[in-house]
């Protein structure tokens, strides 16, 4: 018996179910059990022959070998152990001296901080509980308005489930059939650009209303100098750079003893110099990389792929096929696959079947036709020299006007920041660029969190295993003949396998504390993953139940009924997600309520990619509006006594008018969430 007033019923009590406090995933199964042995119910037939225990199980294995999800335990691994490793508090404290001077200096501090934490980590809860740990309190002392301060952390905290690596992505591609890899580069500018607009408000409330930030007593930012230092300093404003080269040239130039109390060396001076010359290699390697990439590496792929596609004679697929999400007729409704949104009606117009295993990052551009993925910008090269110009005299000005104090600031930046942002850059740069697969960047992160763990308590050996192992890697590149790029990928590969696992492995049976961080860290990242693994099992088998009642079919014509413009489809949509994201949380979202839209985006002519980065946006009110506001309890459990949960929902609030504001701009200008993924992998 299939009815669509059941498929309703079952939309209406999932979501009084979920209010009620019920476990989501449980929830759907049992709903998609009970209702759809009613679909299978057969009154000649025992009740074991039912075929909703084939269903059951059809979807579980499904799910289960979905290569999507792969990526899921692995980034949550690297999120963890980077938190318990505690490598946030020394970021906090050098990040917070570099921006001193800065209007509300800590609240800056606090959101670039969660920022970035998030990004490397992508878990809401661990990056508000730990910044609330480490910028509350300070910010309360200083005099920071309570508002300022609790808004800064949650919303801060919410940017990780947006920026990639994001693990709320991972679950929409899973849930859409679309790619991971084209969600994570069309979420990157809209990610930073949401952060830029939590900047300007903080910035702008400090200067409007000074009193809600007094400004720190210097007593709070200054930073010792050491004295070997201070005789390097030259003329009033006590510059340094010009007195740190002398010093190379001539080491009398120091006497005394160093930072550590043995006499000053040629070591020490190395070491600053090799300070000063990070932020030349950083900006260096940033613009190297960009030319490499656009002009050598990718520009030529796009010419050579291009051209055997004009040789070889294809059929002419049909028009159908190039619609990224088909909608079935309202006669032939059927349950589809989890994650298969999309994928049905362009196979079967092309006749083609897709291959098994995870999508390789070639396979990502159509090389039937010439698109404009990897050709070279029109504006591209008067944009580089600008911005190159532009920062070389920025690198100028800044070692220009370097003191001993700024120096000492640097060496912290490099020391606590410089290491997370290397690995965080690498991870999204190996996925972006096509070097290899989500998971298989997920695993490099998921090593590179276990390397900077271990070097954090154990730097020394860590530092000379890795040497040993980048010459082992080194050795075994140019044993196989492998080219230059090749041959520093195995040895950087090599560094820090060898790195992490000897000393990791050494040190585990002696030190506590290092024991207790890598056993935590395995156990929440297996109870994260057992739950986004079991919410998506619930998911398919409802969806399935849902689609073979007809509430599926049911809704799309009553949405087609409205004749909605495209422009007036994505606001209801959004309006909706929008409002759900007030009781619900986003899982609950993505897996239960996404699958209901993304049929109709065909319809409508909304761009998949867009319409889930847009998703993953209005979302973060999800951790930011009252009365399920995760992020406000969160905090609430690590704050002062007297700061209530009112006064951090009135924190937030301002920020929900933020995400709906940076919605405002993706409709105007869709090029910001499009140009990227389009000009890495084609339209």
């Amino acid at each position: 018996m299939s009815e669509p007033w059941l498929g309703l019923t079952m939309l209406g009590l999932i979501v009084v179910a979920i209010m009620m406090g019920f476990p989501p995933a449980f929830t759907l199964m049992g709903l998609g059990m009970i209702f759809g042995y009613i679909a299978f119910w057969v009154p000649v037939a025992h009740w074991y022959d039912n075929r909703i225990f084939d269903l059951i199980v059809q979807r579980t294995y499904g799910v289960m070998t979905n290569d999507t999800l792969l990526s899921v335990p692995l980034f949550v691994f690297m999120g963890y152990i980077m938190e318990r490793a505690a490598l946030v508090d020394r970021m906090f404290h050098s990040v917070q001296l570099a921006f001193r001077r800065v209007p509300a200096s800590l609240a800056v501090t606090t959101l670039l901080v969660c920022a970035f934490w998030g990004i490397a980590s992508g878990i809401v809860g661990a990056v508000v509980v730990l910044m609330g740990v480490i910028a509350m309190r300070p910010m309360l002392n200083a005099g920071y308005d309570v508002k300022l301060a609790s808004g800064a952390i949650t919303a801060g905290g919410t940017l990780g489930i947006l920026i990639p690596p994001s693990v709320m992505l991972i679950v929409y591609a899973a849930v859409a059939g679309q790619s991971i890899v084209k969600l994570y580069a069309a979420a990157m500018l809209p990610g930073f650009f949401l952060t830029f607009l939590y900047l300007v408000y903080i910035l702008g409330w400090a200067i409007i209303n000074p009193k809600i930030a007094p400004k720190l007593p210097p007593d709070q930012y200054r930073v010792k100098v050491p004295e070997y230092l201070s005789r390097l300093e030259r003329g009033p404003a006590r510059r340094i750079v010009a007195g740190v080269l002398a010093a190379a040239l001539r080491p009398s130039l120091l006497s005394g003893s160093g930072p550590d109390g043995r006499p000053v060396g040629y070591r020490v001076i190395a070491h600053n110099l090799l300070v000063l010359a990070v932020p030349l290699f950083l900006t260096v390697g940033t613009f190297a990389a960009t030319w490499w990439y656009v002009v050598i590496y990718n520009a030529p792929e796009a010419v050579t792929a291009a051209a055997p596609a004009a040789r070889v004679a294809t059929p002419a697929a049909p028009p159908a096929a190039t619609v990224p999400v088909a909608t079935a007729p309202a006669g032939e409704e059927k349950p589809q696959e989890l994650g298969s949104a999309g994928e049905s009606e362009s196979e079967s117009a092309e006749g083609a079947k897709k291959p098994e295993g995870p999508e390789e990052m070639t396979s990502l551009r159509d090389t039937s036709k010439v698109s404009d993925a990897g050709k070279v910008p029109a504006h591209f090269y008067a944009w580089f020299w600008g911005l190159a110009a532009a920062c070389g005299l920025l690198l100028l000005f800044y070692f220009w006007r370097m003191d001993g104090e700024q120096l000492e600031i640097l060496k912290e930046l490099c020391a606590s920041v410089v290491p997370l942002g290397v690995l965080t850059a690498v991870v999204l740069a190996v996925i972006l660029f096509g070097i290899c697969t989500a998971t298989e960047s997920a695993a490099i992160g998921a090593l590179g969190a276990l390397y900077l763990a271990v070097m954090a308590k154990f730097m020394r050996p860590v530092l000379w295993w890795s040497l040993v192992g980048f010459v082992v890697g080194i050795t075994l590149g140019v044993y196989e003949g492998e080219d230059f790029a090749s041959i520093l990928v195995a040895g950087a590969i090599g560094g820090t396998l060898v790195g992490t696992v000897v000393p990791g492995l050494w040190y585990l049976r002696t030190s506590p504390e290092l024991r207790q961080n890598i056993k935590e860290s395995t156990f929440l990242t297996a109870k994260t993953t057992a739950m986004v693994c079991w919410l998506f099992v619930g998911s398919a088998l409802f969806s399935a139940v849902f689609a073979l009642h007809g509430g599926q079919g049911l809704i799309e014509r009553w949405v087609l009924s409205m004749n909605l413009s495209p422009l007036g489809f994505q606001l209801t949509a959004q309006l909706i997600i929008f409002l759900l994201g007030w009781p619900l949380e986003w899982t609950e979202i993505i897996v239960i309520f996404c699958p209901i839209f993304i049929p109709l985006l065909a319809h409508f002519n909304v761009d998949p990619i867009l319409f889930g980065t847009m998703v993953a946006v209005n979302l973060q009110a999800a951790f930011l509006s009252p009365p399920v506001a995760m992020s406000a309890f969160y905090l609430k459990g690590v704050s002062p006594k007297h700061v209530t949960l009112n006064q951090i929902f009135a924190g937030m609030m301002p920020y929900m008018v933020i995400v709906c504001i940076c919605l405002m701009f993706m409709y105007i200008w869709p090029g910001m969430t499009l140009w990227l993924p389009e000009f890495l992998y084609g339209k």
